[in-house]
């Protein structure tokens, strides 16, 4: 079976500061990382998502992990079409005037090519250290599957190579009926991982979890199911603890999906007060106990037969 490594999304939110999941001697930012790092061998940066890091923060990161560690690593709002605090940008490439929050079209192209390269200098330290997972592209709700979608899904790839790149899509229409089919062809097309997502369904920004491989490495979410979704803000939208048999079902799912020499990333993003760190450790708990059962099956055999 290949590697499949469990972690959260986030390891320094204010919720599990606050929660007591870590001891007091980890008291400094690089402490609680290697604390972390201690317990799970990925975690998946969010931070990326609201500003751009510097390469000494990263590099900082990578000095206080385990070699073998790995970095998933969210883009930048800006680059996947979110509208952006004008503040979360360097001051230096900053609009001199407008609103106080842009898109892309709002940025001169110097600016925005400028972006990239700040972000890619961010990341050259985790990747030259070999803990670089993926970069994992999030689009909004509001991305629609269509022509240009796709060509903006395939530009930005690009731009996060040679990389390996995980796709997350949140609008219903890319897995509707048979375009499902069409959005996974694309994917493997360009050698792009599908982000499968457990998530509240019924609600317009709402996709099925669809567990398959389109690239490596798989990437698998969890966002919880809150009764909040709809209507709650971030914290009550993922505010949800996983029941034992929950975990235990997504244990074999999981086992299935990671094939004899493949990579799986599976995260937990029901960040609140440490949640995502108890169910972590409970799944990765379960993957065990479901890899031992399997791997005595087949010895059972043999010596019976």
């Amino acid at each position: 079976m290949g590697v499949i490594k469990v972690g959260t999304s986030s390891w320094a939110d204010q919720s599990l500061l606050r929660s007591g999941w870590y001891p007091r001697s980890a008291n400094t930012p690089a402490r609680r990382l290697g604390f972390y790092a201690c317990r799970f061998p990925l975690v998946e940066v969010d931070t990326s998502y609201y500003a751009v890091p510097v390469p000494e923060t990263t590099q900082g990161w990578v000095d206080a992990t385990p070699d073998d560690f790995t970095f998933d690593v969210k883009a930048f709002s800006l680059f996947t079409g979110h509208p952006t605090p004008v503040a979360a940008l360097p001051r230096d490439l900053r609009p001199a005037d407008g609103p106080s929050r842009i898109r892309r079209r709002d940025l001169p192209e110097r600016a925005y090519d400028e972006l990239w390269d700040r972000f890619r200098a961010a990341l050259d330290p985790i990747a030259a250290a070999g803990k670089l997972g993926a970069v994992l592209l999030q689009f909004p709700p509001w991305l629609a599957r269509g022509a240009a979608a796709e060509r903006r899904i395939v530009e930005l790839a690009q731009r996060c190579r040679p990389w390996r790149v995980g796709v997350e899509l949140r609008h219903g229409s890319w897995f509707d009926g048979t375009a499902a089919t069409d959005t996974l062809d694309l994917l493997r097309a360009h050698d792009l991982s599908l982000v499968c997502v457990d998530m509240p369904q019924g609600h317009p920004s709402s996709v099925p979890p669809i567990l398959t491989r389109t690239a490596e490495p798989a990437i698998v979410r969890f966002h919880g199911h809150s009764d909040a979704w709809g209507d709650g803000d971030k914290q009550e939208k993922f505010r949800y603890a996983y029941a034992d048999d929950e975990l235990r079902h997504w244990a074999g799912l999981l086992a299935e999906l990671a094939g004899p020499a493949d990579d799986l990333h599976v995260l937990f993003n029901n960040c609140c007060a440490g949640q995502a760190q108890h169910d972590a450790t409970r799944l990765a708990q379960l993957l065990s106990e479901t890899m031992l059962a399997d791997r005595a099956v087949p010895a059972q055999a043999t010596s019976t037969g």
